[in-house]
């Protein structure tokens, strides 16, 4: 059935377009945009009206939702969304992104009488489409509670944490963790697998264990398969990192497991594994642990 909100996407990437196709599988009016416009095509062969630029978009919609890779690609085009709005429209930026520019957003909102929620999200391309999308949401909490059934059609769990740049200060939170975490599971198969441990065996056990979780299940399944293409790139993953270390550096704070997650990460990328899934620092650690052995092996 039809709702009576329109929407408008803009930003067609690897989240931006399993958002837009569960907002048409929900029943909204949908336009959208991207600068690459074939990206947009087949959502316009599914009914989705495409924007011939990103100004149009509160033309053509109540809401626009944003998903872009960050600061820089946020700034560019929210000025452009916001230069066709209406009073009365809201932008929801999902991006990850800082909470600098996020407020340098928010100003120009409310400068062009736009409502501005941030609504960041934790989840890959596979978990937008399987419906589990985990969303955290701040700004203004009336506008939240009538989008509430939006959101909820993009996934079901949705969180509200307070006003102004709260969510995007969660959603860092939970990027040390999930950086964190699959560097341990890197680490903790590299140890098994050196004692002579089956993969698979051994990743039954930790996910059947108190440490178990869904991260380190869908990434123990690319594990199993060796399957390093990109669901979250080793390169972004640096990017969210250096957005944690910059807020801490802000608010003078030590996070010293973090500051060496970077480091890790950027040898991976140095490593040549910037393009694949940032659970290449699997790869990382084995690479260097054959390279370890074989030197032994020479001396």
């Amino acid at each position: 059935m039809t709702t009576e909100i329109r929407v408008a996407v803009v930003g067609l990437g690897k989240m931006g377009t399993p958002i837009a196709e569960r907002i048409l599988d929900a029943g909204y009016p949908l336009a959208v945009w991207n600068r690459t416009r074939s990206r947009a095509e087949p959502l316009e062969a599914r009914g989705a009206t495409v924007l011939g630029s990103a100004a149009d978009a509160f033309i053509e919609a109540d809401v626009c939702v944003t998903m872009v890779a960050d600061d820089d690609a946020l700034e560019a085009v929210a000025p452009e969304v916001l230069a066709g709005a209406r009073p009365g429209t809201t932008l929801v930026d999902m991006s990850t992104v800082s909470v600098a520019a996020s407020e340098r957003v928010a100003e120009r909102a409310t400068a062009a009488g736009v409502e501005f929620l941030r609504s960041p999200v934790s989840g890959n391309p596979t978990v937008v489409r399987g419906g589990t999308l985990t969303l955290v949401v701040s700004g203004p909490e009336e506008t939240a509670r009538r989008l509430d059934g939006l959101l909820r059609s993009i996934g079901p769990k949705v969180f509200y944490v307070g006003e102004g740049e709260r969510a995007r200060v969660v959603k860092l939170a939970l990027q040390v963790l999930v950086g964190g975490v699959t560097e341990l599971l890197g680490e903790a198969v590299v140890l098994g697998e050196s004692g002579g441990v089956e993969r698979g065996r051994l990743l039954e056990v930790i996910n059947a264990s108190a440490v178990g979780s869904p991260l380190t299940g869908y990434k123990g399944e690319a594990l199993l398969r060796d399957d390093y293409s990109a669901t979250f790139t080793t390169a972004m993953m640096l990017k969210d990192v250096d957005l944690v270390l910059d807020l801490a550096e802000e608010r003078r704070l030590a996070l010293p497991f973090t500051r060496h997650l970077r480091g890790l990460l950027e040898g991976a990328i140095e490593g040549g594994h910037g393009d694949e899934d940032f659970m290449a620092l699997y790869l990382a650690l084995r690479e260097a642990a054959r390279e370890s052995t074989g030197a032994g092996e020479r001396r």
